[in-house]
């Protein structure tokens, strides 16, 4: 990298490229000379790269706004094609939705502002582009109140960006400002409260979905900004490196900044069905997410002593460094340990990262992501970020109760998957009072979680070698032994059946074919012994070949799949062929779920079949108790969506290529005609058209592209097929696995509800948690170890008050609330059959309130 890109790159760091200087101001000095010097020769290279370097390391655009103003001085013109790209790209950002490059350019222009490089006023306009989209959309007469998800996007992005230049706006254009202000103000008074029901972490199933009197996040933001506002717009997070330079900035020009437009209404005014809104509101939210829900897991004493503005600009540092390095995962954890900041976060930091790794619907990227910056995190700060970590783990352990289930699936995954890069250390003394918890208490069924899945990461030996503090909780283990193969010589099966599996083994030895093999079951097996005989052998002894590796798995199903389709060929059958893989493998919950999902991907298993499984007697009193159902349920859904989902991506693909073909067809055809239209002379006489060789060619490439795009056209027909197909299944799935959890429901919610709850009386009091007595692990503010803390045994916690159908009825409503958010805008599409057929007046209130929450349906509706 040349010499000016480093620089550039890392301006604001302690690093070589400046002599481990850390002073922002002569950092500046020095770029600026490189740069300012580059400019001249290169400047087609450093334009983008500085652009570049500002939309993707946000937190430090004082910096980069600060050298622009210096760039200002002596090369308006640069600047100014700076500023009008700087335009262009938040217009286009605003066309097409992009929501962190939008923000990100505001900030970027405000800082600009700051520098004296736009003016004031052109910020302001831009602000009121933005507020007058955002009244129009929540007018119930002129808007699309149904969008309300980007009209608040577009004030937070106002809102935002007053920490970066609220104090220069308010001395230069003070009633400019002022109006901006004010018109906030009125727009908050006529937007409805958002409610976090069915997205937050911590939830209960039923809380009323109304809108609580706890203030939304824009509400948040708002008195945050006003806060800010009558400190005199003071603050700490934002380092305002322009008032180092203000006696050379004032000299610069001040360019002009054109105006942007938002976005037209995505549709008419007017009222809309319920459904209609829904779905509308459902898409505005999607496109628009909200960007962090707040968790606040540790107690107010535990956290840094920040201003309520600090904790919102570091917050945004956070997420910006997520978000714009989540490919380089050690530059993120060395920039969210630099932040330019002069207070410690680590607190508040293992809170954002929690906030996004639980972040509902889904979070930004994949949970793997946020696992590795926790680890890295840990090694880059190993003094005092384990510490934080093991005090958010604690006091998301004490709060599992009211954890929402998708959650609690995602910090187990986590959990385990963070001990096995730290030797599978953890205190779990601290937790071997879960053992005197029922079996089905959260909090005993998590420790039990985590154990299962460091199984999977490692071996049953080593999982118990580091439990060794708390060997009781040996009784959590997942159980030792391997596959349960029904005939092995150990077992007192019937001589025959054995006999039959040891011939099907030869068969396989021998290598015979499938349909060899099918012939052997249909005349030798099938009418001596029955259905049910004939597939525990087959299954059972193919099982057992393949229960090697993974690889010897998918070789034998490949091989001899064909047989098991050829036996089940109805979801009666796909049922017992599910329970056979769950007899093999009963002592591994992966390897059943393995298996399962395989079968399921070579057509041998429907997921219909699954969903019966799942919800048959032999798993329905598993449900409050182990994940293993849920796990093969999730995968199943899962890959169907993943199948639509593919199919919609090819044929958006597709059409795109037909576009494509269309216009190398319409081109080929036009040179084809104009050329032999033309007048040639041959041999000294008039001949219409041209060279003779050169039209055979034309021909022969119109023809090319003509059956291109007849080829394009008819792989789109076939997709389309593949597509109705594939809605009609998901559409057939969704009703199947709604009406099983209405059955499944029904009489445990009449036997375990009271008044339409399931929770005793005063269990609010009887659950709660002192969380600075003994939820996080305190440090010691000398040498920042932590100090054993006194565990959370049973002598300090009131007893676990919810019997065992009640917790069960809490779990399956969370799975059901679960499974309806995640696949929400599937649903949608089919929301008037789910009305129809599951969502009828016999539907039990609180199936109904899950259901609502998972799509952010009002009940009222």
């Amino acid at each position: 990298m040349s010499s000016w890109r480093s620089l550039l790159l890392r301006l604001g760091e302690k690093c070589p490229e400046y002599a481990g200087n850390a002073d922002f101001k002569d950092q500046i000095d020095a770029c600026h000379s490189l740069v300012r010097r580059e400019i001249e020769h290169s400047e087609d290279d450093v334009f983008p790269f500085l652009l570049q370097c500002a939309e993707q390391l946000p937190h430090k655009i004082p910096l980069y706004g600060t050298l622009i103003g210096l760039l200002n001085l002596e090369n308006e013109e640069f600047v100014s094609k700076l500023v009008e790209s700087t335009q262009i790209n938040l217009q286009d950002a605003l066309e097409t939705g992009q929501c962190n490059k939008i923000r990100i350019l505001m900030r970027f222009l405000t800082v600009l502002m700051c520098s004296k490089v736009i003016q004031p006023s052109a910020l302001v306009v831009i602000f009121e582009s933005l507020l007058s989209s955002a009244a129009t959309t929540v007018d119930e007469e002129k808007g699309i109140p149904s969008w309300q998800a980007r009209a608040d996007f577009y004030i937070t992005c106002i809102l935002s960006c007053l920490p970066w230049g609220g104090a220069e706006l308010v001395e230069q254009v003070p009633e400019e400002i002022e109006r901006v202000m004010v018109g906030v103000e009125a727009y908050l008074s006529i937007r409805r409260r958002v409610s976090d029901a069915g997205v937050s972490a911590f939830e209960d199933i039923e809380e009323t979905n109304n809108v609580v009197n706890e203030k939304d996040f824009l509400e948040d933001l708002w008195s945050r900004v006003q806060d800010l506002s009558n400190r005199g717009w003071k603050l700490d997070s934002v380092p305002r490196l322009h008032l180092s330079f203000e006696a050379q900035l004032v000299a610069g020009k001040s360019h002009d900044l054109s105006p942007v437009s938002c976005p037209e209404q995505p549709g008419p005014p007017g009222a809309l069905s319920g459904i209609a809104f829904g779905r509308q509101k459902h898409e505005a939210e999607l496109k628009y997410p909200q960007r962090i829900r707040r968790l606040n897991i540790f107690p107010s004493n535990k956290t840094e002593d920040l201003q309520p503005i600090d904790r919102f600009v570091v917050e945004e540092y956070l997420l910006d460094v997520l978000f714009f390095l989540n490919g380089c995962r050690k530059e993120c954890a060395a920039y969210m340990v630099g932040l330019p900041v002069p207070f410690r976060y680590e607190y508040l930091m293992a809170e954002t990262i929690f906030s996004q790794l639980l972040l509902l619907p889904q979070p930004p990227f994949r949970p793997i992501y946020y696992t590795l910056v926790i680890i890295d995190l840990c090694k880059a700060l190993p003094g005092a970020f384990p510490a934080v970590i093991a005090g958010a783990v604690r006091a998301l352990f004490d709060k599992i109760t009211d954890l929402d289930m998708e959650c609690r699936t995602r910090l187990i995954l986590w959990f385990s998957h963070h001990l096995s890069n730290f030797q599978f250390i953890w205190p779990w003394e601290e937790w071997a009072y879960v053992l005197d918890l029922p079996k089905w208490a959260p909090q005993r069924v998590f420790v039990q979680e985590v154990l299962e899945r460091e199984v999977r990461l490692s071996y049953w030996d080593k999982i118990k070698q580091s439990i060794e503090n708390a060997p009781a909780l040996e009784e959590l283990l997942p159980p030792r032994g391997g596959p349960q193969f029904k005939y092995s010589a150990e077992d007192g099966t019937d001589p025959t059946e054995r006999a039959l599996s040891l011939e099907l083994k030869d068969m396989v030895k021998g290598r015979k074919t499938a349909r060899e093999m099918i012939s052997w079951v249909e005349e030798n097996v099938f009418p001596a012994h029955g259905f049910d005989i004939t597939l525990g052998v087959v299954v059972q002894t193919l099982l057992d070949i393949g229960s090697k590796s993974f690889t010897h798995l998918i070789t034998v199903l490949e091989r001899y799949g064909q047989v098991i389709a050829k036996m089940c060929t109805d979801d009666d059958q796909q049922v017992k062929l599910i329970m056979e893989v769950s007899s093999y493998w009963q002592n591994s919950a992966q390897m059943t779920a393995i298996a399962i999902d395989r079968m399921m991907s070579y057509r041998l298993i429907s997921n219909l079949a699954i969903v019966r499984w799942v919800f048959s007697p032999l798993n329905l009193d598993r449900f409050h108790v182990s994940d293993s159902p849920w796990e093969i349920l999730r995968n199943a859904v899962s890959k169907t969506y993943n199948r639509i989902s593919d199919l919609r991506k090819e044929i958006s693909s597709l059409e795109r290529s037909i576009v494509l073909a269309e216009r190398a067809a319409s081109r080929a055809g036009e040179e084809l005609e104009s050329a032999e239209s033309k007048l040639s002379v041959i041999d000294g006489e008039p001949v219409l058209g041209e060279n003779p060789v050169r039209i055979k060619r034309l021909k022969s490439y119109a023809e090319k592209a003509k059956e291109e795009e007849v080829s394009v056209r008819e792989s789109l027909e076939a997709k389309e097929a593949l597509l109705a197909r594939a809605v009609d299944e998901i559409e057939a799935l969704f009703l199947s696995l709604y009406k099983s959890f209405l059955t499944a429901l029904a009489e445990p919610l009449h036997d375990a509800s009271r008044d339409g709850t399931l929770r005793p009386s005063g269990h609010a009091d009887d659950m709660t948690i002192d969380l600075e007595d003994s939820s996080v692990m305190e440090l010691d503010k000398d040498d920042e170890q932590p100090k054993k803390s006194h565990p959370n045994g049973s002598g300090e916690r009131k007893g676990y008050n919810l019997d065992e159908k009640q917790q069960w009825c809490l779990t399956t409503l969370g799975y059901l609330k679960a499974f309806t958010r995640q696949y929400a805008s599937e649903i949608w599409q089919h929301i008037e059959k789910l009305d129809a057929e599951v969502l009828t007046e016999d539907t039990h209130p609180l199936v109904r309130k899950a259901i609502y929450c998972g799509l952010r349906r009002p009940l009222e509706e």
